[in-house]
């Protein structure tokens, strides 16, 4: 898992146009650090993923090695439940959902 997160969070910070030093800055860990993550050497902690995620514009799937994409055939099934789980949202539940979506790029 090291190895797969670190081949990923590289080419993730290159498509960003990012060295690893601002990347290291942004995320508020050491350069030597995020230099171990990305020889998987070692794994961020959840938070540290998240930020690592925010700043090089990718997903924690991706940095993991799991599909982005949704087998064949599980699009609408997937999209069909997320339907009926929000219908099911009060007002309060509705405001939060939009507020995070917003926030999302």
């Amino acid at each position: 898992m090291p190895a797969v997160l670190g081949e990923a969070l590289r080419a993730a910070r290159l498509r960003a146009g990012l060295q690893q030093t601002e990347v290291a800055k942004l995320v508020s860990i050491s350069r030597n650090a995020y230099s171990r993550l990305e020889r998987g050497l070692m794994l961020p902690s959840v938070p540290t993923l998240f930020r690592l995620c925010t700043v090089v514009s990718t997903t924690p799937n991706e940095l993991l090695g799991f599909p982005t994409a949704l087998p064949p055939g599980m699009s609408a099934t997937a999209k069909e439940a997320l339907r009926r789980r929000v219908r099911l949202l009060d007002g309060r539940q509705s405001l939060a959902l939009i507020h995070l979506l917003s926030a999302v790029r």
